[in-house]
């Protein structure tokens, strides 16, 4: 299957309505690939969805129990021993099984009913239609919520879970956010690994006392020498899978416990698209912490100043509950979720286009897995969700499914952000023949784009062919929000005839379509193809958008 920049969205907002004593929640689409698909849905919280993620809890992460969801008072289930699976025996893998399943199931009928479910049918529709897979972005908007696994929900017995499948890129996001910056693609893989402490000492911020924090010593050296070997070496762990671009030269520099000036200095000496966290880190209001260096800290919102300087696009922690907000204890004793307060949300609010964390306690080898995994298919040219799905699977079978492993990365995705970290060109690019005139030459008028806004800027339509988009591979770039990656072409269809003269035609590829100024006003076409004339008036995706004039000036036997 074809994956695209552009592949439909589909963005789901989560969130609690305000009724006294009651569990009920909004649920409503903010962004779907058709207009009928923006629909709304109110959902009550069953008791049997609490009891089947406290279950699931006692299992794989004992950890968290005081920290049930909803803020429901519960019925105590029968504990089960959170042994490991390869020393238990075929029943009681049975049953954790069942437990993961149950929960995935669960989360998905609650999720996708009534209008919902029909706005998702009716994009995955179209999805298919054009080949590409569907984004799923979930906005989680109640606190209480994020923690549980929703990367695990499925449609229903024996069906892969939603995270999993090769039709859809599920991620998270968050719609309070400050805009992106407007940056090009680079077209190498830029990778500045932080080693943060692996043994903190001293006084650090105390994570809260619901949770569990072992700050055990991590073999940090040994994880950046494989990592590192990774990335320059083929996909070694799954050599039978194929790759969808040619590799992209990838650089890997190594920052050891550094200072966060020492952190800033080494971000703005060189251009880095993305930043590797490997240390400890914990939850807190403001986004959690870092453990740089010895007696030395680093919150997500210092962070993210850093990284959106600095134009970093993606950033991955190797590090336990980056994607777990912080809590704190009401004076009746109750345990609550401090909103937008993950590392996480908070690096994408204040503009980083996308962020990787754990959702729990992640051992080392599992971490690594899939950080070398996920990494190798960035190389490859994925996109970031894609290459999350890719790795997702990885850990899934290595460390099967009814063990959290697979569940606890957690992507995040500015709700602006399409996906794309490097650009990708194509092996060969076809040209002319050099000293080989054609008759296209000799009977392809000349034409080209004027800009409405400064007539002294003109693009050439060279060789009867121009690409319009926001992508910098194309003729004619502009940074606009609404203008797609390849948002359109304008090109012309003669034949080797004098009597015959040439017509071009405007071909629209784009999200949002392409205005044409007629006598009656601006006329939108998507993904349509028609003839434009000299004179023709255009706006590419948006009417706020700057104009261009299409011009046409035949010449006989003139050589472009």
């Amino acid at each position: 299957m074809l994956f695209s920049p552009e592949s439909p969205c589909l963005s789901i907002a989560i969130a609690r309505l305000n009724i006294p004593e009651a569990n009920h929640f909004a649920l409503w689409v903010m962004q779907a690939p058709f207009q009928r698909g923006y629909v709304h849905h109110d959902q009550v919280w069953p008791e049997s969805l609490s009891k089947a993620w406290q279950a699931w809890l006692e299992v794989f992460s004992p950890q968290s129990l005081p920290a049930i969801p909803i803020g429901t008072p519960l019925p105590t289930l029968a504990s089960t021993p959170n042994t490991h699976p390869a020393s238990q025996s075929g029943t009681k893998i049975n049953l954790t099984s069942r437990l993961m399943q149950n929960l995935g199931i669960k989360l998905w009928q609650w999720l996708f009913q009534g209008e919902i479910a029909h706005s998702l049918h009716q994009s995955q529709g179209i999805a298919i239609g054009q080949e590409l897979p569907l984004r799923v972005r979930l906005d989680i908007r109640e606190p209480e919520l994020i923690a549980l696994p929703w990367e695990i929900m499925q449609p229903g017995v024996a069906l892969p879970a939603f995270s999993l499948s090769r039709e859809i890129l599920l991620s998270r996001t968050t719609s309070d956010v400050n805009s992106l910056r407007n940056q090009p693609l680079s077209q190498f893989l830029n990778i500045l690994l932080v080693i943060g402490e692996s043994t903190p000492k001293g006084q650090y911020p105390k994570a809260n006392d619901h949770q569990s924090l072992v700050l055990s010593k991590l073999k940090l050296e040994e994880e950046v020498a494989q990592l590192t070997e990774g990335l320059k070496a083929p996909n070694i762990t799954n050599p039978n899978r194929p790759r969808v671009n040619p590799t992209i030269p990838c650089r890997v520099d190594t920052l050891t416990q550094p200072t966060p000036k020492e952190l800033i200095s080494y971000l703005e000496k060189k251009t880095y698209n993305v930043l590797f966290y490997a240390g400890h880190g914990i939850p807190g209001p403001d986004g959690g912490w870092l453990f740089l260096a010895p007696e030395t800290t680093l919150n997500g919102t210092e962070l993210a100043q850093i990284l959106v300087r600095n134009g970093v696009s993606l950033a991955v922690f190797n590090a336990c509950w980056g994607a777990q907000p912080a809590t704190e204890r009401l004076s009746s004793g109750q345990v609550q979720a401090i909103p937008r307060s993950s590392l996480a949300e908070v690096l994408i609010h204040h503009g980083v286009p996308a962020v990787l964390g754990m959702r729990d306690e992640i051992a080392d080898r599992e971490a690594l897995s899939f950080i070398q995994v996920f990494t190798q298919s960035l190389t490859e040219g994925m996109l970031i969700d894609q290459a999350v799905a890719v790795a997702r699977q990885q850990l899934l079978t290595l460390y099967r499914f009814n063990q959290p492993a697979w569940t606890l990365p957690v992507l995040y995705m500015h709700p602006e952000f399409n996906g794309q970290l490097v650009q990708v060109f194509d092996e060969l690019v076809t040209q002319l023949p050099i000293n080989s005139p054609t008759w296209i030459s000799d009977y392809t008028s000349r034409a080209f784009l004027r800009s409405q806004d400064d007539n002294n800027q003109v693009w050439p339509i060279l060789m009867g062919m121009i690409a319009v988009g926001r992508s910098q591979e194309n003729d004619v770039v502009i940074l606009e929000r609404w203008v797609s990656q390849k948002h359109a072409e304008i090109f012309c269809r003669c034949l080797a005839s004098e009597e015959v003269e040439s017509t071009y035609f405007l071909r629209d590829i784009s999200r949002f379509g392409t205005l044409i100024y007629k006598s009656e006003g601006w006329q939108r076409i998507h993904r349509d193809e028609l003839v434009i004339e000299s004179g023709t008036l255009l706006k590419f995706g948006s009417s706020q958008g700057q104009a261009f004039e299409f011009v046409i000036e035949t010449t006989e036997n003139h050589y472009l």
